[in-house]
C-alpha cells in the first residue's frame, strides 16, 4: 500500500504553477469562487438537470451514456465510483448492465456516488426510489479534487458531463489515478471539439442562441445554461485532454469521438 499512499501526497500538494484565475465559462474569476459559482449552477437546475439533457442534446445523451457503459464492461462485483453523477443516470445504467452479466451466485456490483452538490444528489436519491432501486450505491457528498476514498479502493472512476466544471482537472485526475486499484480504469464522457466544419457551424448556433433559451423555458435559468454552453468551448481539445490524463500516471490512454466529436469518450488505465 505504500506504492499506493504515495499519490495521496502527490495529490494534496498544491501546484505552484497555477495562477490565482480561473475560467467560469467566458468569464474570469478567482480559483477561489469557481467551486460556489459551479454549485450556484447545479443548485439551480437539479431538480429539472436530466430533463434539460434531454432537450439540449435532443435525447442523444442517452445514446451516448448506452455507448460509454458498453465499454467499461460492467461485471458482477465491480466497485465503481462515479464522480459528478448525482442524478445516478451512469450508476443505474451500470448496476443494470452488470445484473446483466450475473448469476446466483455471483457477488453484487456497487457504486460510490461522489458529487460536489448535495442538491444533485438528493434528485438521485429521488429518481432510485421512483424506479424501484434500492441496491448497493453509496451517495456522497464530496470534490473530486480531494475524494473521501482510500487509495486503491475502486475497480473503476467514471465522470460524465462533469470534470470540465472542475477548477484543477489535473488534480482531479491524480486523485482518480489514487483511488483506482492497479489495474482499474479511468473513464470520461465529455463534451469535445467538433471535428467536422459544417456540423461545428451547426452546432454553434444551436448551442448559443437555442440552449440558453430552453434554459430559460425549462427551469427559469437562462444563466447557468449560458455557463454550461460556454464551458464546453474552455475545455482542452481530445489530444490536449489525452495529455493530460496520461501526465496523471494512466496508461494506454485513448479517445473516441462521437456524433462528430461533440462528446468523446476518454479511456486510460492504472497499471
Amino acid at each position: 500500500m505504500q506504492h499506493c499512499a504515495m499519490f495521496r501526497n502527490m495529490t494534496n500538494k498544491q501546484n505552484a504553477h497555477h495562477n490565482d484565475t480561473t475560467h467560469f465559462g467566458f468569464s474570469t474569476v478567482k480559483q477561489s469562487e469557481k467551486q460556489s459559482l459551479v454549485r450556484g449552477v447545479f443548485d439551480s437546475v437539479a431538480e429539472k438537470y436530466d430533463l434539460m439533457n434531454d432537450v439540449m442534446s435532443v435525447g442523444l445523451h442517452r445514446l451516448w451514456k448506452n455507448d460509454f457503459i458498453r465499454d467499461l464492461r460492467p461485471r458482477p462485483a465491480m466497485h465503481l465510483l462515479d464522480v459528478a453523477g448525482g442524478t445516478g443516470d451512469i450508476a443505474f445504467r451500470f448496476l443494470n448492465a452488470a445484473q446483466k452479466r450475473s448469476d446466483e451466485n455471483s457477488p453484487p456490483a456497487k457504486v460510490t456516488i461522489c458529487d460536489i452538490n448535495h442538491n444533485m444528489l438528493k434528485a438521485g436519491r429521488a429518481r432510485a426510489i421512483d424506479q424501484g432501486i434500492f441496491g448497493p450505491i453509496d451517495w456522497v457528498t464530496g470534490n473530486a479534487e480531494s475524494l473521501p476514498l482510500p487509495d486503491c479502493s475502486v475497480d473503476a472512476y467514471t465522470i460524465s458531463f462533469g470534470i470540465r466544471n472542475v477548477t484543477h482537472i489535473d488534480m482531479a485526475l491524480k486523485e482518480a489515478y489514487r483511488v483506482l486499484r492497479p489495474g482499474g480504469r479511468f473513464m470520461c464522457l465529455e463534451f469535445s471539439k467538433v471535428d467536422l466544419p459544417l456540423l461545428k457551424q451547426i452546432y454553434d448556433v444551436y448551442s448559443f442562441n437555442f440552449i440558453p433559451h430552453f434554459g430559460s423555458m425549462v427551469t427559469g435559468d437562462k444563466q447557468s445554461y449560458q455557463y454550461l454552453v460556454e464551458s464546453i468551448r474552455k475545455f482542452p481539445s481530445q489530444k490536449k485532454f489525452k495529455k493530460m490524463i496520461e501526465d496523471a500516471g494512466f496508461k494506454k490512454a485513448t479517445y473516441r469521438n462521437l456524433s462528430g466529436g461533440i462528446v468523446a469518450i476518454h479511456s486510460g488505465w492504472r497499471i
